[in-house]
């Protein structure tokens, strides 16, 4: 929810005192504490700002009164006021942590906590623990699991709360084994994220961990199982890697770490995939990099993301257990400081002692004192017979196309919910009333495009004239005939006579036509009507041709170039509405006329000084005009 900077925070102002009671008695029943235990989460003085979020979401934060303004509560929706009984009031991290079981907890493991700051949901196989008798919808806190050395053994062990979402399942769901897949948790806020960052930001609180008691372990069993199907798969995912990895409390609580050598060794591995990947592949001239720039762009992007599928642990106990079978370090840990090297620079002579990189010592007295890589050795036997492996740089930018593609999914879908309902109507006129008539149809009524299509497809299966030789091919009836094939026209009807002659006159002989032209023909006899409307809206359809709103690029008194947009009235906008915003969204000059050389209520045109087809377009668009109905000419350069 605040992946993204807010992008609308109003003015904070304090709550009157009635109002701080009011939002006291609803953090109390809400979430079963006393006054006592309220009165500190809603302080005296206690701060309200309104905000939007990033997806144009109303909502209302309550900040703390004194130093940095933590944020204590926030709501979210349309219904913003704390004082509304279907109001939503919830905690933020900084409101937990003074609380810690203020709502029902779940269980990750380390790795999956980056995943959730940087706006993904918590999936189920990433659940280890979660508290009991949890239904969907209900707000819970979402904490890390992880072991830590208690008097010489491996406990598990949680975190305070790092985020708050609402459950997407109940446990009893979440605690089948047969479920796998889908989410656990849709996240709401997050340590570190931009709410997060309102307040003072300060370091997750330091007390003693807390046991894990009671509640149930989720994905404990069968973990064994699981790490078999992902051994060899280097790009499964990190939520699914990450459960499978914790073992059950019952089990061994044994671990394993990579030594210093074995951490440089995958330092090597990292340089060897960056040379057979990115850095083989540059110019000369693209050298030399400082060797800071080299480690942190190429080196680090490219370590493993799954190091124990790389390099087994040499360091694996000795009894039946293999070194897959425990928990791996984070791959991030993998750095210069806990290798054999100690220091960027040792690493870089050892590599260029082995052949795989060229460097070059900073001159004295030059403002340069970083070491410079002057060359990769893409030849090196180690590097032509690497295998490539996935990477954290390759997860990491997976995350954020996820991360872009979910944003411009709601973003559609918004516009989506927004975008005007169009609908082109006919109406049986003239010579389509005996066909609709034919059809057992009433010809007062309006039918779309697919009720038509349909109609005659009936109307040529029930009488058999789909044409035997080709069926894209319709025979033509009498009445079709009467209503698709037009009349011959004499070149005089001066007298009677002659009238009545064109009107005993036979139609031109047409024995068959495309079904795609009959359909045509019968439209165009047909009267044309539409009907705009808003989602819900009920409007009353209306008689005429619905054309495209016109913007148009010209040039005017002289060497003047102007925007004007014509045919807007049909699309539920107002010409001095539009002339405002747009005066406002372009900046400059606007004005209003009828059409010129158009008849009286014909419509009005609305001029905007400049080259403005783009805001306009956006600004239509913006109004839930479907771009189809848009059309924009620029007449400056003679190009549509």
């Amino acid at each position: 929810m605040f992946k993204k900077p807010v992008n609308n925070w109003k003015t904070s102002s304090p709550l009157r005192t009635s109002d701080r009671k009011k939002l006291r008695l609803k953090v109390a029943s809400s979430f079963s504490i006393d006054t006592a235990e309220a009165d500190v989460l809603v302080p005296e003085g206690i701060l309200s700002v309104k905000f939007k979020s990033h997806l144009n979401e109303s909502g209302v934060a309550y900040l703390a009164p004194d130093g940095d303004h933590d944020p204590l509560w926030f709501i979210l929706g349309k219904g913003t006021d704390a004082q509304q009984e279907d109001a939503l009031i919830i905690p933020t991290v900084y409101t937990l942590w003074k609380n810690p079981k203020l709502l029902p907890f779940l269980s990750t493991p380390k790795a999956v906590i980056p995943i959730l700051i940087g706006g993904a949901d918590l999936m189920i196989p990433g659940v280890v623990h979660c508290s009991q008798s949890l239904n969907e919808g209900q707000l819970v806190s979402i904490r890390k699991y992880e072991r830590i050395d208690v008097d010489g053994t491996l406990t598990p062990m949680l975190s305070p709360p790092l985020a708050v979402g609402r459950m997407a399942i109940g446990s009893d769901q979440l605690q089948d084994s047969g479920q796998e897949k889908g989410k656990a948790v849709y996240i709401l806020h997050t340590w570190k994220d931009h709410l997060w960052e309102l307040g003072s930001k300060g370091d997750v609180p330091m007390s003693e961990p807390i046991k894990i008691e009671g509640g149930e372990d989720i994905n404990s069993e069968d973990s064994e199982e699981k790490e078999q199907k992902q051994e060899g798969d280097a790009h499964v995912s990190v939520e699914t890697i990450a459960a499978a990895a914790i073992q059950s409390d019952s089990d061994s609580t044994k671990t394993s770490t990579y030594t210093p050598d074995e951490v440089s060794q995958l330092l090597r591995m990292s340089l060897v995939q960056a040379i057979s990947q990115s850095l083989g592949p540059l110019p000369a001239s693209a050298f030399p990099i400082p060797a800071t720039i080299f480690y942190t762009n190429h080196i680090l992007p490219n370590r493993p993301n799954y190091p124990v599928l790389i390099l087994p642990f040499s360091s694996a106990p000795s009894d039946d257990l293999s070194s897959t079978d425990l928990p791996g370090p984070d791959p991030s840990s993998i750095t210069i400081k806990t290798s054999s090297h100690k220091s960027l620079t040792a690493f870089l002579k050892s590599a260029e002692k082995s052949g795989l990189i060229s460097t070059k010592a900073p001159q004295k007295h030059s403002a340069q004192t970083d070491t410079l890589v002057t060359a990769v050795n893409a030849s090196h036997p180690d590097v032509q017979v690497h295998r490539s492996f996935a990477t954290i740089g390759e997860a990491e930018a997976k995350a954020v196309r996820k991360t872009l593609r979910e944003e411009e999914e709601k973003k559609q879908q918004a516009a989506a919910s927004l975008e005007l309902d169009i609908r082109e109507l006919w109406k049986p006129h003239l010579n389509s009333v005996e066909l609709f008539e034919a059809m057992s149809e009433s010809p007062s009524n309006l039918y779309n495009l697919q009720e038509v299509r349909s109609l005659l497809s009936s109307y040529f299966a029930t009488h058999q004239l789909v044409n035997s030789h080709d069926q894209a091919y319709i025979n033509l009836d009498r009445v079709l005939t009467m209503c698709v094939v037009p009349k011959p026209k004499l070149k005089s009807s001066k007298n009677k006579s002659s009238s009545a002659k064109a009107e005993s006159e036979p139609q031109a002989e047409v024995e068959f036509m495309k079904r795609d032209d009959v359909i045509k023909a019968v439209l165009d006899t047909m009267q044309s009507w539409y009907q705009v409307r808003n989602a819900g809206d009920d409007v009353l359809p209306k008689k005429g041709k619905l054309s495209p709103i016109q913007v148009v690029m010209k040039i005017r008194q002289g060497r003047k170039v102007s925007t004007l947009i014509t045919g807007f009235e049909p699309f539920n906008l107002v010409a001095e509405d539009l002339s405002e915003d747009l005066r406002k969204l372009c900046a400059g000059a606007t004005s209003i006329t009828p059409i010129p050389g158009k008849p009286a209520n014909s419509g009005m045109e609305v001029l905007v000084q400049g080259k403005q087809s783009k805001a306009v377009l956006d600004y239509l668009l913006g109004k839930g005009v479907p771009k189809k109905w848009i059309e924009v000419h620029d007449v400056i350069k003679g190009k549509k």
